[in-house]
């Protein structure tokens, strides 16, 4: 068996032609002075030509002034520079214009001085038509963001006024139905049936109502349109306010609230919540023999998950994907007064803030609410 070495194969013309005329990219070559002395089968084929009617001549021969000067223009840096030179280049196609990355490089004699320059194109038209693309939508997609924003200033600034009417138009004859209502109780009460009576005070109870849900419902306007900020403050500190806000000291209630529950949220809006969970708790213990209420914190997956629990009058769990709606309402104005606002004014909060909340209840043992102040996992529940 033979161990010599095999003899070194000589790569002809025709091998050469063969290697780069099945290739996709366009390869030709070109003198000093520009005339063609070479291209590939793809060059022929992107511009409809044949290889022996391009060699000797230009670019200018072929192609438009601008864009002929623009090859040229390249050929010269590439020839100067003396090293491949990589550049875009546009030609025209057969659906309009086509970008080429296009690599340059000159070819030099024995002396060193350049006596041809070769190009290596290829065709990134799609890619460059999918970016002016993504351009176009994104550009669209801003204008409609500007536009949607504008029209959302403009219906906050509706909103605003709304707010300003309600808090101070309504609020008037709401007075006024009030304070009348109470100088007949007071200066006409003896020319007046006790029905009467019964008539004028349900009127001042109404009123009461309808103007703690004036209140509401600002609280509300408040909780989805004011700005929101995040500070670190002490949740802990924050309920015991609340607590000494709402609390009746003729009214015994066990209090446990944990220690340094640090949070990153809006005080202010973080309040709301507070307001309404905790008074919900004291509202619905009332005719718990031993009321307990507790706020406390449970760290789950990398989460700090705040926990507002009592043991009062709970609620059905039928109910539960309802009750964080406007103007719903789970007990009896009889039994328990309210506008049913409050939890939707929580699940605005906590929404804003990007937090989930969750209830659980069971009818006569009371009710617990779970929030975060920061994303959570969807699969977090109460536990």
């Amino acid at each position: 068996m033979s161990t010599g070495t095999r003899p070194p194969v000589r790569v002809g013309h025709e091998q050469l032609m063969a290697l780069i005329d099945h290739t996709s990219a366009v390869i030709y070559m070109r003198d000093v002075d520009g005339h063609y002395l070479l291209v590939n089968r793809e060059y022929e084929r992107l511009f409809d030509l044949h290889r022996e009617d391009i060699v000797g001549l230009t670019d200018h021969d072929l192609f438009d002034g601008p864009i002929a000067d623009e090859f040229r223009a390249n050929d010269l840096a590439a020839i100067a520079r003396g090293i491949p030179l990589q550049v875009e280049e546009q030609a025209p196609g057969e659906d309009g214009m086509h970008t080429y990355v296009t690599v340059k490089f000159p070819l030099h004699d024995e002396a060193g001085h350049a006596y041809a320059i070769c190009g290596i194109s290829t065709d990134i038209t799609a890619r460059k038509r999918a970016e002016e693309e993504v351009r176009r939508l994104n550009d669209e997609l801003e204008l409609r963001v500007r536009q949607r924003t504008a029209e959302l200033e403009a219906s906050t600034r509706e909103l605003d006024a709304f707010a300003y009417s309600v808090s101070h138009d309504l609020r008037a004859p709401l007075r006024s139905l009030e304070g009348f209502s109470q100088v007949l109780l007071e200066d006409y009460a003896g020319d007046l049936a006790e029905e009467a009576q019964g008539y004028l005070r349900r009127i001042q109870a109404n009123t009461g109502r309808m103007a703690q849900m004036i209140d509401d419902l600002l609280h509300l306007s408040r909780a989805t349109r004011s700005q929101l900020r995040r500070d670190r403050f002490d949740l802990s500190a924050l309920a015991r306010e609340v607590v000494a806000e709402i609390a009746d000291p003729e009214r015994s209630v066990t209090w446990n609230i944990s220690d340094n529950m640090a949070a990153q949220g809006d005080p202010h809006l973080v309040r709301l919540v507070l307001q309404n969970l905790l008074g919900n708790a004291w509202k619905f213990t009332a005719h718990t023999p031993e009321p307990v209420i507790t706020v406390s914190v449970h760290p789950q997956s990398g989460v700090d998950v705040f926990e507002v629990r009592d043991n009062g009058a709970g609620f059905d769990m039928k109910y539960a994907d309802k009750m964080f709606d406007p103007f719903q309402r789970l007990h009896s104005a009889g039994e328990f007064e309210g506008t049913g606002i409050g939890l939707a004014i929580v699940h605005r909060v906590i929404t804003r803030h990007g937090g989930r909340i969750v209830a659980e209840g069971t009818v006569g043992e009371g009710a617990a609410f779970r929030f975060s102040l920061t994303p959570a996992p969807a699969d977090w529940e109460l536990r």
